[in-house]
């Protein structure tokens, strides 16, 4: 694959700003996007080309619209999109989206983030690689008979982790099997 010359950049405001400085130091030129709340940002100054995106879409669901970044990247002839981090950065369909229109994503393949995108498949992708994990469960069930056995075999305290989610969400402490119960554990649904 061709090197490439042109990145827009999926994102805003100091993360934007820090991938444009990172592809002016490699000689490549940097496209912005911005939503109509962010006309005024520094990130769309700082950038050698910059476009709206989004009308009548609020700030948030401007810059999550797929279809609008890749309309800007084909418009103004952007090879590469760097997402940042946040809004698109964790979303497959978004790198199918750059894959089907001949734009490359700078980040990993979607069938890595989809390997990846939820706590038990990457446990499993870790243990295949030899990566040394902290004992745990796979995803629980609603037998709570199970649930504690389970728990009991790892032993306290315990971590209790939603398999979706990031950024510390859905994360419980539980110091002993008295809690195990009052901590608001759920059964999944399937």
């Amino acid at each position: 694959m061709a090197e490439f010359q042109k990145i827009l950049i999926a994102n805003r405001g100091e993360i934007a700003i820090r991938i444009m400085r990172a592809a002016n130091e490699m000689g490549k030129r940097t496209v912005a996007v911005y939503a109509d709340e962010d006309k005024l940002s520094l990130h769309r100054f700082k950038a050698d080309e910059a476009y709206r995106i989004g009308e009548g879409l609020g700030p948030v669901a401007a810059y999550l619209s797929i279809e609008e970044v890749i309309r800007v990247a084909k418009m103004c002839g952007a090879d590469a999109i760097h997402p940042g981090y946040g809004l698109l950065s964790e979303n497959p369909d978004f790198v199918d989206a750059c894959d089907a229109a001949g734009i490359r994503f700078i980040g990993p393949r979607a069938e890595t983030m989809r390997a990846l995108g939820d706590k038990a498949s990457a446990r499993q992708v870790a243990i295949a690689a030899g990566v040394p994990v902290i004992p745990a469960t796979g995803v629980l069930g609603d037998d709570m008979k199970k649930v504690r056995k389970e728990a009991d075999e790892i032993g306290y305290p315990l971590m209790l982790k939603a398999s979706w989610g990031g950024g510390g969400r859905g994360m419980r402490p539980i110091q002993s099997a008295d809690e195990l119960e009052e901590m608001g554990w759920m059964p999944l649904s399937p």
